[in-house]
């Protein structure tokens, strides 16, 4: 990537200059660092920043960090399978996640911002921190042009070794109903729904069959000697289920319209 001609003001200088020294980075274009620092409050006040907020920067940031988290996850955990794989990379670039790595660097005291979200404590605030986090990380991608890829891993490094240290796949991350309700959520935009099909046994004793359902379709079903237990199994055959299929309608009674 070329390097911008646009000249920076004297206190935009020196605000690049210090993040670049608390990142250990150094920009050929100085412009494109400011500009990941640009709240959008501040634009009615400062009509001479040359890239406008960092918003553009963010959309690309986040597929950017996505993508080297993906490859991480991958890489160091050849076992995991594609579930605990999504799931995993969604806990590490959450925002309170990317906040996080943002409060790391002290990213919060370098952002533009208007004087009217600077008196609302914008800086602290994990939304505009996680935007910010990835609109840094777009600008360390685009910068270095055709190492920006390998840049912006060595820039990661530093958040992900400690992240992943601790971190064993071969263990669920959330609960199975946790589980199903984000894989659902995620890509059926919906909610999973219990409800108690049959109890038998003694009243001392009961045993639940309880089916889950998306929307009006049942997806699967489960035993157990509480409703409790009788909806985790059905969440695990509901996600066996998604591993190998879609998940369709199960024969037996109809659509769900209660939650237990």
């Amino acid at each position: 990537m070329t390097p911008s001609d646009t000249r920076l003001s004297a206190a935009d200088e020196r605000r690049v200059a210090a993040l670049e020294q608390r990142l250990g980075l150094r920009f050929k274009d100085r412009a494109l660092l400011l500009t990941a620092l640009v709240h959008r409050s501040v634009l009615n006040e400062r009509t001479d920043l040359p890239g406008g907020s960092n918003e553009r920067l963010e959309f690309l940031g986040d597929a950017v960090l996505g993508a080297a988290v993906a490859e991480r996850l991958y890489l160091q955990f050849p076992q995991a399978n594609e579930g605990v794989l999504t799931l995993s990379r969604a806990n590490l670039v959450c925002a309170p996640a990317l906040a996080a790595w943002a409060r790391e660097i002290d990213l919060g005291r370098f952002l533009l911002v208007g004087r009217g979200e600077e008196a609302s404590g914008v800086r602290e605030r994990e939304t505009a921190l996680a935007s910010a986090f990835e609109a840094l990380v777009a600008a360390i991608y685009l910068d270095g042009g055709p190492r920006g890829w390998s840049r912006v891993k060595r820039f990661l490094d530093r958040f992900l070794t400690p992240a992943l240290a601790n971190l064993a796949l071969d263990r669920p991350l959330l609960d199975v109903k946790s589980r199903l309700q984000q894989r659902a959520q995620a890509e059926r935009n919906t909610v999973p729904v219990y409800r108690v099909v049959s109890t038998v046994g003694p009243q001392h004793s009961p045993t639940f069959t309880v089916a889950v359902c998306l929307g009006e379709e049942e997806i699967a079903r489960g035993i157990g000697r509480s409703k409790q237990a009788a909806e985790r199994a059905a969440a695990e055959a509901a996600l066996a289920a998604w591993e190998t299929r879609e998940p369709t309608a199960a024969e037996g009674e109809g659509g769900c319209i209660s939650s237990s």
